[in-house]
């Protein structure tokens, strides 16, 4: 599936992180409100155009991957992010008033987003489509401009979204390629506004770097992705939805299921359940990950259709397809569990009835709570999205995203009089019996 499109080159080629920030720093005013919208809109169409070449890049540089994977989890994603900021983006723009304290009306006072200027987005190698440019799309309604900087394990993807981008949307983006030495000169840019989403070790070296330029950041980092299955649990409901949600691009997602906490249920029922529930999962692994994820299956239970059961003695992130699983006594064995483990992007539940639900809630911390399924809720582009502690910081998705790449300034019109000028110097006897008063 490797047709010529794979190996035409970018139309940047070598463009170096300090020429990227340069550029498009140079490239003029922010962009309007207009041109914004038409902006999202030549995205959505260009990687709709392209949808067949994306996935042929994206198998090629997996060495197999579904061409359904990729128009479904990262094309058509894409398009429908960048088609609703269109659609609300107005809405998202407007000024938001206030009132005034008694003491200084009659004056008028409102927040205005403005945008921050240049965002630089770091995407990983996982979904090198999806990830690239949803962000960039809620960074470009914001009014920025955008560099991407693409994985190096996907350099096919990456040289097309650059030819992709070279041709939607000049003087708005740039693509910078290149290898782990050139990211870390990315991540040392002073952006306006730097996205990373990866590993949590890399996202703290990616953390060091932006902190020399103070830049603000919003980092998506992953985790151990929990799933608790509770006493009124359908096991084999439950069983086929931890599976679907891990076989979604071979459980190569941050928010991929990752450790199954059996509460009232067995190990061996719920092996059971997962081998009448059988989920196929295509073998996407990198070349480098292949050895990590069959370290990690030894002594597990392989699954028809490839995933295995592993006891659950892994101390990092599965990032692959298995799941560690552990049976827990009660749900406050559960929480202390949880209470001793990183904070994860998502924790998932399955059974809880509202008490149960309420007290994992009141309890845990994690980016995301979602009963019944899982993953799948990455992809409501209305819901922000994001992490806390070790899973990262910061939200985007919809509104959230204008907001997180806006800078909110304050504008006040103060009126020809108000109460507070009472208190103006030089101040008299009467300034002192208001200060007085007002103490009181």
């Amino acid at each position: 599936m490797e047709g010529p499109f794979l190996w035409r080159p970018a139309r940047q080629p070598g463009m170096t992180p300090e020429e990227a920030l340069a550029s498009l720093r140079a490239a003029g005013p922010a962009p309007s409100i207009p041109q914004r919208r038409a902006a999202l809109q030549a995205l959505a169409g260009a990687v709709i155009r392209r949808a067949d070449d994306l996935a042929a890049a994206a198998d090629a540089d997996y060495g197999g991957r579904s061409a359904v994977e990729t128009w479904i989890a990262d094309v058509l994603l894409v398009a429908q992010a960048a088609r609703r900021a269109r659609r609300w983006l107005r809405w998202w723009a407007r000024p938001r008033f206030v009132l005034a304290p008694l003491a200084f009306q009659p004056s008028l006072a409102w927040a205005e987003p403005v945008p921050k200027g240049v965002v630089g987005v770091m995407a990983p190698w996982n979904y090198p489509i999806q990830l690239a440019l949803w962000p960039l799309a809620e960074a470009l309604a914001a009014g920025n401009r955008v560099a991407l900087k693409p994985s190096e394990h996907t350099p096919r993807t990456a040289a097309l979204l650059a030819e992709i981008l070279a041709d939607a949307l000049p003087g708005l983006t740039c693509v910078v390629q290149g290898d782990a030495g050139v990211a870390a000169r990315f991540a040392a840019q002073p952006w306006d506004h730097l996205v990373f989403t990866g590993g949590t070790e890399t996202g703290r070296a990616v953390m060091r770097a932006a902190a020399e330029n103070l830049t603000p950041l919003t980092l998506e980092l992953g985790g151990r992705c929990p799933v608790i299955v509770l006493p009124g649990a359908d096991l084999r409901r439950a069983a086929r939805a931890i599976l679907v949600g891990k076989a979604m691009n071979a459980g190569q997602t941050c928010v991929a299921p990752d450790t199954v906490l059996l509460l009232g249920h067995r190990e061996a029922d719920f092996a059971a359940a997962c081998r009448a529930e059988a989920v196929p999962v295509d073998s996407v692994v990198l070349p480098p990950q292949r050895a990590r994820q069959a370290a990690l299956a030894e002594g597990g239970c392989a699954l028809p259709g490839g995933i295995a059961l592993l006891p659950d003695k892994v101390g990092a992130e599965i990032f692959g397809p298995a799941l560690a699983v552990r049976e827990m006594d009660s749900l406050e064995e559960a929480l202390d569990w949880l209470g001793r483990q990183p904070s994860p992007l998502a924790l998932y539940l399955f059974g809880a009835t509202r008490a149960e639900a309420a007290a994992i809630a009141a309890n845990s911390r994690s980016g995301a709570i979602v009963e019944e399924r899982c993953v799948e809720y990455a992809a409501f582009p209305a819901l922000p999205f994001g992490g806390v502690g070790a899973s990262g910081f910061g939200r985007y998705h919809g509104r959230a995203g204008f907001e997180s790449f806006s800078d909110w300034r304050a504008r006040v019109r103060h009126g020809p009089f108000a109460l507070s000028r009472l208190l103006d110097p030089p101040r008299g006897e009467r300034a002192r019996q208001l200060a007085r008063r007002l103490l009181r």
